[in-house]
């Protein structure tokens, strides 16, 4: 069964830093492009940091000096390395990815993690 998981959250202050982590698995083929979403109450998802199969990145304004998104291709894992965290960042961030896997034939589909909680507070 194909699936993302999410770990790494948790409550720090402002200013710290925190490390998400998204891993795939599954018969994972190709990650043809992994992100990075958050969501706050009364709020939108809205996309935080991204990269494509060709491995351009893409973030976010509010993110952009803040935040580094990586991937490590062997393990099928993607990371959001977010410093100098600030108040506004505490959501729900979840995982995305398009995904080519065998089931058993190839399939491609695009997946969700369950998502983490980050919150920044004092």
């Amino acid at each position: 069964q194909v699936r993302l998981v999410e770990s790494g959250g948790g409550l720090v202050q402002p200013g710290g830093s925190l490390r998400l982590s998204c891993a795939a698995s599954g018969r994972i083929l190709a990650i043809n492009d992994m992100g990075w979403y958050r969501q706050s109450p009364g709020k939108h998802r809205e996309v935080v940091a991204s990269f494509t199969s060709g491995g351009r990145t893409n973030y976010a304004d509010s993110v952009k000096g803040r935040f580094t998104i990586s991937r490590d291709n062997a393990k099928n894992t993607a990371y959001l390395q977010m410093n100098n965290l600030k108040p506004e960042d505490s959501a729900v961030y979840y995982c995305n990815a398009h995904l080519t896997f065998e089931q058993p034939i190839i399939l491609t589909d695009e997946f969700w993690g369950r998502g983490t909680q980050v919150t920044v507070s004092s």
